[in-house]
């Protein structure tokens, strides 16, 4: 299994989001998908990420084919978890409103988005208000 999601650099995370989006892939693959979004990177540097991704637990190889196939052994979203933990306990001491409150007041929301965050705060505040009129 992976160690920590932290562990990765920022080029190995751009390997391993290619990975989640097109999967499984062979190097060439992920490479085309790179240069696509203007990361012109050398096909023995993708294969150089993928090594170490391997190598890390992050990614594994199917190398029953010619072209070896390579597909994320990690979720997008247990890694994005990580570092968001992470994230926390380095500029907000652990406490998530902070960040979730910055957050609100600076970036730009979809209808979509607003209409999640209000089910998701509407959740959040049953759960309080149950778990108040327990005690």
């Amino acid at each position: 299994m992976a160690k920590v999601e932290t562990d990765l650099s920022p080029a190995e995370l751009e390997v391993l989001k290619t990975l989640w989006e097109e999967s499984p892939a062979t190097v060439r693959q992920v490479m085309n998908c790179l240069h696509e979004r203007g990361r012109k990177l050398a096909y023995t540097t993708v294969l150089t990420f993928l090594t170490r991704l391997e190598q890390k637990g992050f990614v594994r190889s199917d190398k029953s084919e010619l072209a070896y196939l390579y597909r994320p052994q990690v979720s997008r979203e247990r890694v994005s978890k990580s570092r968001l933990q992470s994230l926390l306990h380095e500029l907000y001491d652990g406490a998530a409103a902070p960040l979730v409150l910055q957050l609100v007041r600076e970036e730009s929301f979809t209808k979509e988005e607003i209409a999640q965050l209000q089910k998701l705060i509407d959740q959040v505040d049953s759960r309080a208000n149950r778990s108040g009129s327990n005690g």
